[in-house]
């Protein structure tokens, strides 16, 4: 026990130092105005600069987590690293399990595609997943990236922890009466339900998966299109995931230290961390990621160092009973507990075309059972359906806080390029009471105008093909129309749409002739240019109709001129020029 406490201590030492280091430079490079006390932590400001942040609008419902620092040794293996068990276990510290690796390298290359502004680095998915599960024990995971047993941290009871009672039926948890935070990246069953990501492209949602956690936490840390590149949206997207400045600092500490370089090993050789934030003295610390061990008479997710209630003496033993204890006073409703249902607040239709803003935003209000305003409760907007259509920030999700009138205005919805109906669901955020479901329809992107981009008249002769093409813009409400649906044809005449049989005509892939075109569309700008034109051998003036989504029409002509008469060829009966038949020239007289 003494060498423990011993190893404990010099450690404790040297990842202060550490955390010194690494929190000093991040202060240098990245938090102008930041400080560094002198334990190594991060000073961020006051209160005010952590999100205000309920536990179950976090990513981990402010879950416990891992408190060791980095190793003071060089992230990158020295050559005599392997060499003792102090080098054994210096190397498993400073890498990462393979599979775990590659996962975080996989989501910061999605999130470069998908939210390039977020600027999101893999070493920060890396410093979250150390301090959250010790990079999935260690890397114990499968192949395909799955933990070999489930990951989850203590019951959320609001003994000791929040208060989260279940929300997916123990479908994650396995609980059916309070929520845990669940496998590598320890996200809440609540959190996973709209922050969930496939990863690994087997067409699943799985929290215990490292390829689908780290993405799912790339998109929770990106969302409110904050950029990490930033030193204030980054503390910002770390407190959101667990709003502890001790965690901020402690994430902060392994960002860095990855940022100096790190090496792979092989999956399950990783070190396990030794502290957790919930250690109490005289608890061994619990496994990573798992539930804490309860002291005897505790229930899971209790404070450890709690005492069972004296149990009173057996009657005729002549042992004292108990003192009597003072039931605690009952603990006054929340504004949250008085909420009976919700009711819509006035919100009209909402409708949009694909690619705009929707006009209108969803507002409901919160109301007791006497249908009295509810302030101050959290209302959750859950965007429901095969839609693309997003809140501001492109999240599914977005939870807003009720006013003094109990209202509660969600942020504007973007049309996606998905069109038809869906939901938005609001519901009490911690609550199971009714909602308000509110239907949604995304209508196709449409044109009210179209014009010729340019005036040069549209000539060819037969049987040649056109040199200019033709190019239109379309407008809606007088903006450019992008992304709308054109169709090309070439009519009969103004008055009637029958297709032509001849005259000017495009080509197919096979090179064939057609004369409709269908499935064009507008480019951004709201132009599009049709693609070569080319005439047969009838001459004379057609049109081409262009149409497009919403009614708009465009009629252009085209010219055929006749092909060039050729010259005749000469008759070769015809009478020779006699100045070059060479029977008529004289013949030469004999000289004398």
């Amino acid at each position: 026990m003494a060498a423990h406490i011993g190893r404990r201590l010099r450690k404790g030492a040297a990842t202060t130092a550490v955390a010194a280091a690494a929190v000093a430079a991040l202060s240098a490079s990245q938090a102008p105005g930041a400080t560094v006390d002198d334990q190594g932590r991060q000073n961020t400001g006051d209160a005010t600069s952590a999100p205000d942040t309920a536990a179950d609008d976090s990513a981990t419902g402010n879950s416990p987590y891992y408190t060791d620092l980095p190793p003071l040794n060089s992230p990158a293996p020295s050559p005599s690293a392997g060499s003792g068990e102090a080098g054994d276990r210096s190397a498993a510290e400073a890498g990462i399990p393979a599979t775990v690796l590659d996962a975080y390298k996989k989501a910061e290359a999605a999130l470069r595609e998908k939210k390039a502004g977020c600027n999101l680095p893999w070493q920060l998915l890396a410093a979250i997943g150390k301090v959250e599960s010790g990079q999935a024990r260690g890397g114990r995971v499968t192949a395909d990236g799955t933990t070999v047993t489930p990951i989850l941290g203590p019951q959320l009871d609001g003994n000791g922890f929040a208060l989260i009672r279940d929300t997916d039926n123990g479908a994650y948890d396995d609980n059916r009466m309070y929520d845990q935070a669940v496998g590598p990246m320890q996200f809440i069953p609540s959190t996973w339900s709209w922050a969930g990501r496939d990863g690994n492209g087997d067409g699943r949602k799985d929290p215990n998966n490292i390829y689908d956690a780290a993405l799912a936490a790339g998109h929770y840390l990106c969302r409110f299109d904050w950029d990490l590149s930033e030193p204030g949206d980054l503390r910002k997207a770390i407190l959101s995931y667990n709003n502890s400045t001790e965690y901020l600092n402690t994430v902060l500490s392994w960002l860095e230290y990855y940022r100096k370089g790190t090496h792979e090993i092989p999956d399950g050789t990783g070190a396990l961390p030794e502290d957790r934030s919930d250690a109490r003295p005289g608890v061994t610390p619990s496994a990573p990621g798992t539930t804490p061990p309860a002291r005897p008479g505790t229930r899971p997710g209790k404070p450890s160092g709690s005492r069972p209630s004296p149990r009173p003496s057996a009657p005729g033993t002549g042992s004292p009973s108990a003192p009597p204890t003072t039931p605690p006073p009952p603990t006054p409703p929340t504004p949250t507990d008085t909420v009976h249902h919700l009711e819509d607040a006035g919100t009209g239709t909402l409708t949009a075309m694909a690619g705009h803003t929707f006009a209108e935003r969803i507002s409901t209000r919160a109301e007791t059972e006497a249908g009295k305003a509810v302030a101050k409760v959290r209302i959750r907007f859950t965007i429901v359906g095969d839609t693309d259509t997003t809140f501001a920030g492109g999240e599914s999700v977005a939870t807003v806080t009720t006013d003094a009138s109990g209202i509660a205005v969600a942020p504007a919805l973007q049309a996606g390029e998905k069109t038809g109906a869906f939901a938005v669901q609001a519901a009490v955020a911690g609550r199971s009471v009714k909602g308000v479901p509110y239907k949604v329809t995304v209508t196709q992107r449409v044109a009210d105008a179209l014009t010729r981009v340019g005036e040069k008249e549209l000539t060819c002769v037969a049987g040649g093909e056109f040199a200019e093409p033709v190019e239109v813009k379309a407008t809606y409400g007088g903006e450019a129309a992008g992304k709308v649906a054109v169709t090309a044809k070439l009519v009969t005449s103004a008055d009637d749409p029958a297709e032509n049989d001849k005259g000017p005509y495009f080509k197919d892939a096979e090179g064939k002739a057609i004369r409709t075109l269908t499935g064009l569309r507008t480019g951004p700008d709201g132009q599009l240019t049709l693609p070569k034109l080319y005439a047969d051998g009838t001459a004379g003036t057609f049109l081409l109709r262009l149409t497009t989504a919403g009614g708009a029409t465009l009629e252009v002509e085209l010219t055929v001129e006749p092909a060039a008469t050729p010259s005749p060829d000469p008759d070769p009966s015809a009478d020779p020029d006699p100045s070059t038949d060479p029977s008529t020239e004289p013949s030469e007289t004999p000289a004398a």
